[in-house]
């Protein structure tokens, strides 16, 4: 899935401010200006102003402009998040050392994977473990299942995510270095097909009090008569 050119540009402000190099109380450029530094229209200039202030990152003043907030948060922002790499999303929301590992591995479809893939008993799906640090310290572990003849998520147009907290399975557990009956923050995703079939399902764990909050975006289509 191609990264959004709002994304992009929002992503270039949020390290520069959660790195300290646009202060609390500083002025962003105008929507102007923004959009002829990085060669893109208003309306794309104004989609990453709006993600900025999703995150709590920006608040617009009236008249006066944008500005980073006194005190920015860390808010996952969802569909947005979805289009960045591992690598390109916790590289924006810290300055510290980021370490990610992947383990891709061919598995035998367990008989949850068969029902929710509609598979074969005997099936084998991709599945890859994703771990990340940053600093030194473990900050997320995800699980990624799809059949081996699904390559990514470019056939995916709808996204389903569910956040919850829960007791982490026990691999997530060891990674987060969670004391037992610790909760966790829990995020499971379902990719789906144009015709609702489902090509990727992903369990991500992070620690409880990692993000301040979770924002949702989604597509409304009015419905047509005919």
């Amino acid at each position: 899935m191609t990264q959004p050119a709002y994304v992009n540009i929002a992503g270039t402000y949020a390290r520069a401010i959660r790195t300290g190099e646009m202060p609390p109380g500083m002025q962003l450029p105008s929507l102007a200006e923004i959009a002829e530094r990085h060669g893109v229209s208003d309306i794309v200039a104004r989609k990453a102003i709006d993600l900025l202030q999703s995150q709590g990152l920006v608040r617009s003043v009236r008249r006066r402009g944008n500005f980073v907030t006194d005190r920015p948060n860390l808010v996952r922002v969802s569909p947005e998040r979805q289009t960045e790499t591992a690598e390109a999303t916790f590289s924006h929301e810290s300055d510290r050392d980021v370490q990610i590992n992947r383990e891709v591995e061919q598995i035998p479809a367990t008989d949850e994977l068969v029902e929710a893939f509609g598979l074969t008993a005997g099936d084998m799906v991709t599945r890859v473990i994703t771990s990340v640090t940053e600093g030194g310290q473990p900050v997320s572990i995800s699980d990624t299942y799809q059949p081996i003849d699904v390559d990514g998520i470019s056939t995916a147009t709808e996204l389903e995510e569910s956040i919850a907290d829960r007791l982490p399975t026990p691999s997530h557990r060891e990674w987060l270095r969670t004391s037992p009956g610790d909760l966790v923050k829990t995020v499971h995703q379902r990719f789906l097909a144009p015709d609702g079939r489902l090509v990727m399902r992903s369990d991500i764990s992070y620690p409880q009090g990692r993000y301040d909050s979770f924002l949702f975006r989604m597509s409304l289509r009015p419905e047509t008569s005919e």
